[in-house]
C-alpha cells in the first residue's frame, strides 16, 4: 500500500509515524505549515494543495476532487489524516471510499467534532479517551478501528487533558495503521449513506 498522510499543523502525530517506521510516501497540507517542514526533516515528499479560501465562498468539492485528483497522481492507496483542518466532501471519498483514517480526541461516538476535548469537559465525564476510525462523509461517524481510555483528572482544563490525550494518539494511530498496513484490521463496510 502507498499510504500519503494529510496534515495542517505541527506535525506530531506525522512524526509519531515516521518514527515508528510506518512507510509515508507523501505528506499533503492544506496550507503551509510545520509539519510540511517536519516531513522534508526525514526525507519524505511534501506538497501543499492550497485551498482557495478559508471563508464562506471556499469551494469545499472542488478541493475535494483536487486532492483526490493529487493522491490519485501519486497512485495513493490508503490516506491518514493526522491533524487535517479541511473537511472534506463526496469527490474526495467517491476516490477514496474505505481508505481513509483518522483520529478524534473522543471515545466516539460521544463528543463529535472539532471540539471533543472541551465537550467532554464540559459534560463532567470522569473518562474520555481516543479514537481511531474510517473517516467518512459524515464527520466522526465512520466505523470504529480503534479506542483507548483516558481518565479525566479533577483539576484538568482543555490543555492538560488534550495534552494527555495526544501522548494515547499517537501510539494508537501508529498501532492501528500497522494494523492495517499488516492485514490484521479489515476496513468495514462505510455507514449507510456515508460514502458511495
Amino acid at each position: 500500500m502507498s499510504l500519503a498522510v494529510l496534515v495542517s499543523g505541527t506535525g506530531s502525530i506525522l512524526d509519531a509515524m515516521i518514527e515508528a517506521g510506518l512507510p509515508v510516501d507523501l505528506v499533503v497540507s492544506d496550507r503551509p505549515c510545520t509539519a510540511v517542514t517536519l516531513a522534508a526533516g526525514h526525507d519524505v515528499e511534501a506538497i501543499v494543495v492550497h485551498r482557495s479560501s478559508f471563508g464562506d465562498d471556499f469551494d469545499r468539492d472542488g478541493y475535494s476532487a483536487l486532492l483526490a485528483g493529487r493522491l490519485s497522481e501519486r497512485s495513493v492507496t490508503l490516506v491518514a489524516m493526522a491533524g487535517f483542518g479541511t473537511v472534506l466532501s463526496r469527490p474526495f471519498y467517491d476516490g477514496f471510499a474505505g481508505r481513509v483514517l483518522n483520529t478524534h480526541p473522543a471515545l466516539l461516538p460521544a463528543f463529535p467534532g472539532w471540539h471533543g476535548v472541551r465537550d467532554a469537559l464540559a459534560a463532567g465525564v470522569d473518562v474520555t479517551g481516543c479514537t481511531v476510525h474510517q473517516a467518512t462523509l459524515e464527520v466522526d461517524a465512520g466505523p470504529i478501528l480503534a479506542q483507548e481510555e483516558v481518565k479525566v483528572r479533577p483539576d484538568d482544563d482543555e490543555t492538560s487533558l488534550q495534552e494527555r490525550i495526544k501522548v494515547v494518539e499517537r501510539r494508537l494511530y501508529v498501532d492501528t495503521l500497522w494494523a492495517v498496513l499488516d492485514g490484521v484490521i479489515q476496513f468495514q463496510p462505510a455507514p449507510e449513506g456515508a460514502a458511495p
